[in-house]
């Protein structure tokens, strides 16, 4: 089985795992007291250890990360990006009722298309176009049908639909050119994986320190430091997390980012199926008019596309044209 369709179904899975454990931790109170911004850290940590394990596995040596320069810097752009990616988020969601956040974010997907026709040169057909529209709104529906009818409907002050549109419109390409960026130096380039991998992560521990620091300074030290509020359900939680972007990178290498999206739009529907058997979460007729467009646009996207054949000249047209060639 070639690794492109094997990392597409690891990264579905984990997904799926991620969200169904991520969900039920901040559901239990002793669960819900940790920073998200140094579990992010955390994260960021594991999966830099992993990638020198690799590294080393495959006989490379730790001085290949920081032995370019130039190519190290070069993956300090998509880092840069998915950072001005996540305060652009905040200030949509500010300024933005859930529900149309949760649409409009959507076209992320539609801008990484665009992304990888314009640095990537990909060619992309009028039907795969249509699929990846389908997909659009039935992830935006699966979302929409997540948000309960009271927060939907509840007003919010404050709230300026101009700037969150303009900003949830911004994070949408932050994330089309950081994902198709980075797969252009995972694919472009001498540099390996893992070495991207560990590049990328030390980029990312920097700017979660950074975070962290502004969000605790003027504040009382908590109980238990950085770990405060840890159990190993938490650690089980970050390690699945870490293990999802070393995933990404295998798909990212091997496929493509637009795989990817559609890989994590069945994760969602996976997650919100197992929720409702065991976790309580209700599902409506929205949500399966959602699971309707998105394996649709799975169909459509993967169907094979007919190619034109040039037809073949007979013996007896041959023979005529060089006839004619030979009265010319």
């Amino acid at each position: 089985i070639p690794l492109k369709y094997v990392s597409l179904v690891a990264l579905t899975l984990q997904n799926t795992g991620a969200v169904l454990i991520m969900r039920y931790t901040r559901s239990i109170p002793s669960e819900s007291q940790y920073l998200t911004s140094t579990a992010v850290i955390v994260g960021e940590f594991m999966k830099v250890f992993v990638s020198i394990l690799l590294i080393l596995k495959s006989g490379d040596r730790l001085d290949s990360v920081f032995a370019n320069p130039v190519e190290f810097l070069k993956t300090g752009i998509p880092a840069f990006l998915y950072l001005v990616q996540n305060n652009l988020q905040y200030i949509a969601v500010s300024n933005m009722d859930a529900a149309t956040y949760q649409v409009t974010y959507q076209l992320k997907i539609l801008s990484t298309a665009l992304m990888s026709v314009w640095i990537l040169n990909k060619k992309i057909s009028q039907t795969k176009w249509i699929a990846l529209g389908i997909l659009t709104a039935g992830v935006a529906v699966v979302q929409v049908s997540a948000i309960p009818s009271s927060q939907s409907s509840k007003p919010q002050p404050n709230i300026n639909l101009t700037i969150g549109f303009a900003a949830t419109i911004a994070a949408c390409c932050c994330s089309g050119l950081a994902g198709v960026y980075f797969e252009k130096i995972l694919k472009k380039s001498e540099v390996s994986l893992w070495t991207r991998n560990v590049q990328l992560g030390l980029y990312s521990i920097v700017i979660g320190m950074v975070g962290y620091a502004a969000e605790m300074s003027g504040k009382e030290a908590l109980e238990g430091g950085f770990f405060h509020g840890y159990t190993k359900l938490t650690f089980c939680s970050i390690a699945v997390q870490s293990f999802g972007g070393i995933i990404i990178a295998v798909v990212i290498k091997f496929a493509d980012n637009i795989l990817k999206n559609f890989a994590t739009a069945i994760s969602i529907i996976f997650s919100a199926v197992i929720s409702a058997m065991f976790m309580g979460f209700e599902l409506n007729g929205t949500f399966l008019i959602g699971v309707l467009l998105v394996n649709y646009a799975v169909y459509l996207y993967g169907r094979p596309e007919a190619v034109a054949i040039a037809p073949i000249q007979s013996d007896e047209s041959e023979k005529e044209l060089l006839m004619v060639n030979s009265k010319l």
